[in-house]
């Protein structure tokens, strides 16, 4: 063999190496899937989702559904095919690790600061209702229950589910008008609607539950847009005020705000 083939011959192992251990090593990501949904007005695992004491609730049709992303867990290895096959499925999304888990690197850490966002979400979700409604928390005690969900982004629904529960629409209608409509978004105690990520999954989700409407953070239009499924309809919201006003329209077949 010349020096010229051994030469080649090295280069091309050397790239097919290369190659290989591209393949196979482990890579910062997580693939991430569409998750559970549920119906903040509805029971979850047999308890009420919404619990409300020192005021009287209404009975209420429609669904006002949260939406949940799953993805790969902290310790799970992701390699190249993975991303590959990721990128080309609709109801797949390749995100940083980072973005997926900012906080710790077991399962256990990130667990316990989900359960402290969620436990932070409701209890600001439950502030920007009652002073939506201009009623005062030391008279209204509200309990929001939801099994083995985590982190923030359904504070908008649970807001959201309160109002209707207490006050409807305030004429006396459901916010929901009797239609399945699903969200995602954080809420701050003064009521503005923050972003949460993994929305085009959500609407996924939301699609596979019998949601028809959608109401998304409005930072977020862009991607939601991306993969929005047949016959869904979005409507951006940017504070809980807006989110409310925007259900009655929808209920009254009013003009709405689009992405």
């Amino acid at each position: 063999m010349s020096s010229r083939a051994r030469a080649l011959a090295l280069c091309t192992a050397l790239v097919l190496g290369l190659v290989v251990t591209a393949i196979l090593a482990p890579l910062p990501y997580s693939v991430a899937y569409p998750g559970m949904t549920a119906n903040v007005l509805g029971d979850d695992k047999g308890k009420p989702v919404i619990t409300v004491t020192g005021a009287g609730t209404r009975r209420t049709s429609g669904q006002l559904r949260m939406t949940s992303i799953v993805a790969t867990g902290p310790e799970a290895s992701v390699h190249l095919p993975d991303i590959a096959k990721a990128w080309f499925r609709t109801d797949e999304a390749v995100m940083p690790r980072e973005a997926v888990y900012p906080v710790g690197d077991s399962t256990e850490e990130i667990a316990e600061h989900n359960a402290e966002q969620m436990e932070h979400s409701q209890d600001t979700a439950t502030a920007a209702a009652l002073d939506q409604l201009g009623k005062s928390s030391k008279d209204i005690k509200v309990k929001l229950s939801l099994a083995d969900v985590g982190g923030p982004s359904a504070g908008l629904m649970f807001a959201l589910g309160i109002v209707d529960k207490l006050d409807g629409d305030g004429a006396g209608h459901d916010l929901t008008g009797g239609r399945t409509i699903a969200g995602t978004g954080t809420i701050s105690a003064g009521g503005k609607v923050g972003a949460v990520g993994g929305v085009p999954l959500k609407t996924q989700a939301a699609h596979r539950d019998g949601a028809s409407v959608f109401l998304v953070p409005r930072k977020e239009c862009a991607e939601a847009q991306a993969e929005l499924p047949k016959g869904m309809r979005l409507i951006p919201v940017t504070t809980l005020d807006g989110a409310v006003d925007a259900l009655k329209a929808l209920r009254a077949g009013g003009k709405l705000p689009s992405c």
